[in-house]
């Protein structure tokens, strides 16, 4: 890539190209496209959810034991998307600040406040020559306490941390992007607040549609907060067949 460009700037993560760009970091991008993973996150009026696929590399895996959802604290949890390895780093990393941060304070670390914080290290590891860039992004939704409504976080290779109402990550981004953008925007003008069940069936409906794949329960998985069940959890095979039948019966 270097000898293409006729550069080297992407030979160091601190160098910066002339035009202001760090190669090393959108190659981290790029990475989170590797596994041909997509997921999606949408928040709704008393909930959030997140969906991703669940592909098992080989037929001698055991399937429980590939998952993408992680939970971080009672309240909290995550998709990630990208390089597996790299994000069991990048989740251990922040059940660890989690965990401090309720040693030093005594309660639970809110969503934004977590969100905020891997941010921040993700940053750091743009900045210093011995780390490199993690490849992977994460979806975190939880319960915020403070604020008493459930929240949705996206925090990319770079550091940059925003809040959504829906966002997605992987390899059809933009397109599942794109989707959420119409169906949100048209529930906004109708002044419609969804429901949790509306909110996942919006979620599924957007990756199955950018996909173009007619899901089994066991190809995806599903994690929530709501405000009757404010604790992060993960949806078992038979509650996913109940949505998959519920969408199907509607179309």
């Amino acid at each position: 890539m270097a000898n293409q460009r006729g550069t080297g700037f992407d030979r160091h993560i601190t160098i910066f190209s002339p035009e202001g760009r760090l190669y090393q970091v959108e190659y981290a991008f790029k990475a989170v496209n590797q596994g041909g993973i997509t997921s999606v996150g949408v928040r709704g009026k008393d909930c959030a959810v997140v969906v991703t696929q669940k592909k098992v590399a080989d037929k001698l895996i055991d399937a429980s034991s590939v998952t993408r959802m992680f939970k971080l604290t009672e309240k909290s949890g995550c998709v990630m998307t990208g390089l597996i390895a790299d994000s069991r780093a990048q989740v251990k990393r922040a059940r660890q600040e989690a965990a401090g941060f309720k040693y030093k304070y005594g309660y639970e670390m809110c969503p934004d406040i977590l969100s905020r914080r891997v941010g921040e290290i993700n940053q750091i590891y743009t900045q210093v020559a011995a780390m490199r860039p993690l490849g992977c992004s994460m979806l975190l939704t939880g319960w915020d306490e403070e604020s008493d409504v459930a929240a949705l976080y996206k925090v990319d290779p770079s550091g940059t941390v925003c809040g959504f109402r829906g966002c997605s990550a992987g390899v059809k981004s933009t397109e599942a992007n794109n989707y959420l953008e119409k169906k949100l925007r048209k529930k906004h003008d109708q002044k419609v607040e969804m429901t949790a069940v509306e909110t996942v069936h919006l979620a599924i409906n957007a990756l199955a549609t950018v996909l173009a794949a007619d899901f089994k329960p066991t190809d995806i998985e599903i994690g929530l907060v709501t405000r009757d069940n404010q604790a992060f959890h993960t949806l078992s095979v038979t509650e996913i067949d109940h949505h998959l039948t519920q969408i199907a019966e509607k179309s």
